[in-house]
């Protein structure tokens, strides 16, 4: 993939970047993803993650805001998260 000119991005970097996670409700679930983050973003912390059950309670919906420093920084996380086998959906 061609990399963007910083003048063409529509992200302003450094800044704080929400990526919405999914998947089947799981003790580790939580867990497991907040470590994928922590590799990608070493300033991730609790306070930047909102959990949210479904209505059934069969998969957690997570918020993750992560302090996006670069294209690439994203695009790897991005890749990790949704390569990962407990995870139904990253937006």
């Amino acid at each position: 993939m061609a990399a963007i000119p910083p003048n063409e991005s529509l992200i302003e970097y450094p800044s704080d970047f929400p990526i919405k996670v999914m998947g089947p409700t799981h003790e580790a679930f939580t867990a497991t993803i907040v470590e994928v983050i922590v590799r990608h973003d070493p300033t991730f912390h609790e306070g930047k993650l909102e959990i949210r059950p479904s209505s059934s309670g069969n998969y957690t919906g997570l918020t993750v805001t992560v302090l996006a420093t670069s294209r690439e920084q994203l695009d790897a996380l991005y890749a990790e998260l949704s390569g990962h086998p407990m995870v139904k959906v990253v937006l």
